[in-house]
């Protein structure tokens, strides 16, 4: 009654122990898993540091363009200073009443020259104010993954630590396992048996 007994205890040992290796090969799946997610998150990650360090160089880059637009109209400014140099030359040579219509038409042309300026600042404005928020988008979404990342490092150590439980676990049973079938099973054996008999139970090799 005892050997089986000892018999039952071992194939209950046995069971568990298949079952905790069961659920470590799981726990590894599920690790390995994370472990590609958190790749995969730290990938979009580096990705949108390059979009933000991209962003970061194109102020420099409309700098020059403005830089460029400026030496335009500058340029553009003494065309029309020459050519109003031109026209007032003309205009000495004509009557008064022509005279007052080319300096209206003069007015009007430099109105709209202002009109123009205005109206390239403000679109600059636009263009700064569109690329300040598109700064704000792209932290906000560097913020996202940085938040899945921990989430993720945290399931992770949840994991690690059901591992470590799982191991302590086998341990365990491995502990119980070897008292059970190199000490206790031996002993038994060899009491019972003097020696003589070595098939009185399955795990006495030792007394024989």
């Amino acid at each position: 009654m005892l050997l089986l007994m000892l018999l039952l205890m071992l194939l209950l040992l046995l069971l568990q122990l298949q079952l905790l290796l069961q659920q470590l090969l799981l726990l590894l799946l599920l690790l390995l898993l994370m472990l590609l997610l958190l790749l995969m998150l730290i990938l979009l990650l580096l990705l949108m540091l390059l979009l933000l360090l991209l962003l970061l160089l194109l102020p420099l880059l409309l700098m020059l363009l403005l830089l460029m637009l400026l030496l335009l109209l500058l340029l553009i400014l003494m065309l029309l200073l020459m050519l109003l140099a031109l026209l007032l030359q003309l205009l000495l040579l004509l009557p008064q009443q022509l005279l007052l219509l080319l300096l209206l038409l003069l007015l009007l042309l430099l109105l709209l020259l202002m009109l123009l300026l205005l109206l390239l600042l403000l679109l600059l404005q636009l263009l700064l104010l569109l690329l300040l928020q598109q700064l704000l988008i792209l932290l906000l979404l560097l913020l996202l993954p940085l938040l899945l990342i921990l989430l993720l490092l945290l399931l992770l150590l949840l994991l690690m630590m059901l591992l470590l439980l799982l191991l302590l676990q086998l341990l365990l049973l491995l502990l119980l396992y070897y008292y059970f079938y190199y000490y206790y099973c031996n002993f038994y054996c060899c009491y019972c048996c003097c020696c003589y008999c070595c098939y009185c139970c399955c795990c006495c090799f030792s007394c024989c």
